[in-house]
Parts: structure tokens; C-alpha cells; sequence
């Protein structure tokens, strides 16, 4: 019997307006994630990458459309249950690392946790560990290189023990030697822990090591 996607996006419309002027970014995608893949969006800059990504992750409205995950749909429903959903079935690695400077490593892994209202300091040093970090917990963002920075992000996404994980550019702000352990760092994650993976790339060297990649070009999947 074969199981449903766990992801499912049908027909997503997203446009911006500049001025007078109206960009379509998105025009009519529809596609698919199995449970436990690892899919790779490359596209050229402005393709809609990261708007594609977003709307996957419910962060932003489709105009019209629909995205489904595990049998929810995610637009429908308070903005309280979506956040919830999020906060508690994804995980979300970013570019730019988005940790707060006052907090150390362990404090910035365990916000996913207090903002569920489920702390866990253990998990969070398991999380730590798992990407190489356990020596330096209690280190301070500033104190850490760019690539410690981007581990202390994948450890905060994987710390409520996700289904999926969207990262966004993971490596932009890396170089190529950093980069490159950092997306084995994230496959190896995902796969021991038969997590789904979607990440953002422009770089289809990275993307050729997923298990699927779709190419993104004027708002339509080639």
C-alpha cells in the first residue's frame, strides 16, 4: 500500500506589487514530499525560491491554493494552532542564523521548547552534541565561527524533534568547505533520524546530494 505524501502543495499562487507594478512569483505550483526525503529548490536568484519555501512551511499566505501536511491543511485554522503546528513539527534553519546574542548556545536551543511551554534542557544538550557542539554550550553567539553558528541553529530546528525541516539557504553565509559539512550535517540528521528535509540552494552541486531536486524558474517548477 503506498502512503501518502507528507507535504502536499496544489496550485499555489503568489504574487508581489511594487509600485504600480505586479511580479507573480509563484504561478500555479503544485508538487509533492514523500515522509523522510530530502528534496533540494535550486533556482537563480528572484526565482521564488524562499517564497516557495515559506508557503511550504505555512509562514506565508498562498493567494490562492492549497498546502497540506499530514492531512492538514495548513492555511485553515487560528494563527494560534498554525504556530503551534509549526512550533511543534518543524524545524527551520535560515541563512542569516537568527540567534540571540545575549543567550548562549544551549539557551538559544532551548527556545523552541520554552516557546511550547515544554523546556528541555537534556534534549537541547542531546541536540548540541549531535552536531559537534558539546564543548561549547555555553559559549556566546559572538564567540562562535559562522559554521558553530549554523550548527546551533540545525541543533535549535531538530530540538522539539520535528517531522520535517526547511532550511533556507543554509550555507549562503558560509564558505564552500564550511558549507559542505554543514549540508552533511543535515543529511545525516535527517536520514538517521528519518526526518523530511527541503532546503534552498542556488548551489546544484550541494543539491545534487539530496534524494530530489526541482528546479524553480518564473514562478513555475521545471
Amino acid at each position: 500500500m503506498q502512503t501518502k505524501p507528507q507535504l502536499i502543495a496544489r496550485d499555489l499562487f503568489r504574487s508581489f506589487r511594487i509600485g504600480s507594478r505586479r511580479i507573480e512569483v509563484l504561478r500555479g505550483i503544485s508538487m509533492e514530499i514523500a515522509r523522510g526525503e530530502a528534496v533540494f529548490l535550486c533556482g537563480a536568484s528572484g526565482a521564488g525560491k524562499t517564497t516557495l519555501l515559506y508557503t511550504l512551511a505555512g509562514l506565508e499566505r498562498p493567494e490562492s491554493g492549497t498546502v497540506e501536511f499530514e492531512g492538514r491543511q495548513l492555511y485553515n485554522g487560528s494563527s494560534a494552532s498554525q504556530a503551534r503546528l509549526r512550533n511543534q513539527k518543524m524545524g527551520f534553519v535560515f541563512q542569516g542564523y537568527f540567534l540571540l546574542p545575549e543567550l548562549t548556545a544551549l539557551e538559544n536551543v532551548l527556545l523552541p521548547g520554552m516557546i511550547g511551554r515544554r523546556p528541555a534542557t537534556a534534549k537541547a544538550e542531546e541536540s548540541l552534541r549531535a552536531v559537534g557542539l558539546g564543548e561549547r554550550m555555553l559559549h556566546l553567539p559572538a564567540e562562535l565561527s559562522g559554521g558553530e553558528q549554523q550548527r546551533v541553529a540545525i541543533a535549535r530546528a531538530m530540538t522539539n524533534d520535528p517531522e520535517i525541516i526547511f532550511a533556507d539557504e543554509p550555507t549562503g553565509n558560509l564558505d564552500s568547505k564550511t558549507g559542505d559539512a554543514i549540508i552533511d550535517l543535515l543529511l545525516g540528521l535527517t536520514r538517521e533520524r528519518n526526518k523530511t528535509l527541503l532546503v534552498v540552494t542556488h548551489e546544484t552541486r550541494l543539491a545534487a546530494r539530496g534524494d530530489r531536486q526541482l528546479h524553480i524558474a518564473d514562478g513555475v517548477l521545471q
